[in-house]
């Protein structure tokens, strides 16, 4: 699997875009921002764009979704409980706490199902539902690597101070979701950079919550 990773505006936000080395079908997790440079580097790739599909849907991470959907006609993957961060007025309050305007939400086209495993070529990956961060809070697991948004960083945690957050519940998703993972799997993250497992169960300082 070929991974490219694209550090967006206006925080920071770390955009993946995915694709099968065999097939170049690709899709992309977390577009934040700046569209124009994520599809460039889809073009000139010759990626087939399948699917945009997002680990949660604060502002951040959904603002270049509506543009990639109007140049590519591709659909857009979320968690159910989810939506509500994408109601207009909701949308335009969180751009507003960040000093940004003119940012339309994007449409859901399809709800994301847990139990379901998604394909890209011929790589597959699984859901992992982590809420606590956000509600509808997901990871997406391959055979190496997994892709936590905002759930677990190299050193620390997402935030629970928003809207539909809960320390206890990240805690008890970090605990069973991803403490449960092999030692080696890639933590591709939010923000910032990647790290792995096995360093965050040793060395984060938030362990002792789920040792």
């Amino acid at each position: 699997m070929i991974i490219n990773t694209i550090s967006v505006a206006p925080i920071g936000t770390n955009c993946y875009v995915l694709a099968c080395e065999k097939s170049r079908d690709a899709i992309i997790i977390d577009p934040g921002g700046e569209p124009d440079k994520i599809l460039r580097l889809v073009d000139e790739q010759g990626y087939n764009l399948k699917y945009i599909i997002n680990t949660h849907a604060h502002f951040d991470h959904v603002g270049a979704v509506i543009d990639i959907q109007k140049a590519k006609g591709v659909p857009f993957l979320l968690h159910k409980e989810e939506e509500i961060f994408l109601d207009p007025a909701v949308f335009a309050e969180s751009l507003k706490n960040f000093g940004i305007r003119n940012v339309e939400p994007p449409k859901v086209d399809d709800y994301i199902d847990p139990d379901k495993e998604y394909a890209f070529g011929e790589c597959q990956f699984k859901v992992l539902e982590t809420p606590g961060h956000s509600p509808g809070g997901v990871c997406f697991l391959f055979e190496k690597e997994v892709f936590v948004g905002d759930t677990l960083f190299a050193g620390s945690i997402g935030r629970t101070d928003f809207p539909g957050g809960s320390m206890p519940i990240l805690m008890e998703s970090i605990k069973t979701k991803l403490m449960t993972l092999e030692d080696d799997i890639i933590v591709y993250c939010g923000h910032m950079g990647s790290t792995t497992i096995g360093k965050e169960r040793v060395f984060n300082p938030f362990r002792e919550y789920w040792d």
